[in-house]
């Protein structure tokens, strides 16, 4: 009779730390990934303009004159109709300009301009950018001008974002508050 010896390889520790700490780092990675698109940041600002919505849409909406006024929006062209691409033009409080062609989601005349713009196929960098205008008493308007940012690169440029890019909604706000109402 014989007898079958059957020999198994001991995995190695060194393999096994290896895989381990790969796991894990595969597992922060995804919640990450998770936290970063589920966290929605915010920019968010207002005026009060002494004008009436219409005429704050007037001077939202003619973005030919743009470069005569617009510290932000430095060119912006394309149709304005729910569903269509424009172009836009953004200067950054460096003096930065990025270009990129966002798809309008609302085209409400008097009442709300929604576009929303992502970088590359989408969940990197994403951005729901919106005016909204209410009506005041005694014929003056408030201009709500926010944008939700969400995707896996947002939490990584929160800072930039507030340093950058909300001081120019600032002065948006202002240089179109002072058009409507002058």
């Amino acid at each position: 009779m014989t007898t079958a010896t059957v020999t198994t390889k001991k995995k190695s520790p060194v393999r096994r730390r290896v895989l381990t700490a790969l796991a894990a780092i595969v597992v922060l990675l995804a919640g990450y990934c998770v936290y970063a698109i589920a966290h929605t940041t915010v920019l968010r600002t207002e005026i009060e303009i002494a004008a009436t919505p219409d005429d704050v849409w007037k001077v939202l909406a003619d973005r030919a004159v743009y470069p005569e006024w617009n510290p932000f929006i430095i060119s912006s062209t394309g149709e304005l109709t729910a569903g269509a691409t424009i172009t836009n033009v953004l200067k950054d409080t460096n003096g930065d300009e990025t270009t990129f062609s966002p798809t309008l989601l609302v085209v409400e005349p008097g009442k709300e301009l929604r576009w929303i713009g992502k970088l590359g196929f989408g969940g990197i960098f994403d951005g729901e950018h919106s005016f909204r205008i209410e009506a005041l008493p005694g014929g003056r308007s408030k201009l709500i001008h926010q944008e939700e940012f969400n995707g896996i690169a947002v939490p990584l440029s929160t800072g930039m974002l507030n340093s950058t890019i909300k001081p120019q909604f600032v002065a948006m706000n202002e240089a179109l508050a002072k058009r409507a109402a002058g």
